[in-house]
């Protein structure tokens, strides 16, 4: 790679062996957000079929441009990294090749093992790489709470599951179209109209 390349978010290898105890105090000190996988300590070599030396896959999230050399510099000298970075092109492809989450065929390891600092926001990035996931929760939420005002969905996220919340604001458009839909469903209506003369019945 080109070492004048500059970007805001680089990706990088660090290994047990010759990371310093205190990495994490490291990271921290050099006040750039930060992430770090779980240590990969199961991975096999599949030309020898060994064990790959554990290691972590790590990205730094800066405010402004960097380039390949400032950071390879940065991270060598502070964390006694290799030398080769990349540019993060896809935050969710970073996450998934974390824990494999794409690679049955590979060792999985545990999201709860993700480590972040120096203002990285852990929670609201793993909310946003598992929103589909997050997003069937939402519906499922407003259909078992029989929610159709947007702000009563709000605070129910508020109160419940400040993940959800976060979510919810990101896809206001999505949520307040389906809370419309919902309320004015003429099927729901019925329902309701259904049970009124259920209950009046059992009077």
């Amino acid at each position: 790679m080109a070492k004048d390349k500059r970007s805001n978010k680089w990706a990088f290898l660090i290994y047990k062996e010759s990371a310093p105890k205190d990495y994490l105090d490291v990271f921290d000190e050099i006040h750039v957000p930060f992430i770090l996988s779980p240590w990969h300590d199961k991975d096999i070599n599949r030309s020898t079929g060994e064990f790959k030396k554990a290691h972590k896959h790590g990205a730094l999230f800066f405010e402004t441009l960097k380039s390949y050399t400032q950071v390879s510099e940065l991270l060598q000298e502070k964390l006694n990294t290799p030398a080769h970075i990349e540019v993060v092109m896809s935050p969710k492809g970073m996450y998934d090749y974390f824990t494999h989450a794409e690679n049955p065929e590979k060792t999985l390891y545990n999201i709860d093992d993700i480590e972040a600092g120096a203002g990285f926001n852990l929670d609201k990035f793993l909310a946003e790489q598992s929103s589909d996931e997050f997003l069937n929760e939402v519906i499922d939420l407003i259909d078992s709470n029989d929610i159709t005002e947007f702000e009563e969905l709000i605070y129910f996220a508020r109160a419940n599951n400040y993940l959800l919340l976060s979510l919810i604001i990101d896809k206001t458009y999505f949520f307040a179209k389906f809370l419309d839909s919902r309320r004015h469903n003429p099927m729901r209506k019925i329902k309701q109209n259904n049970e009124v003369a259920d209950d009046s019945d059992s009077k």
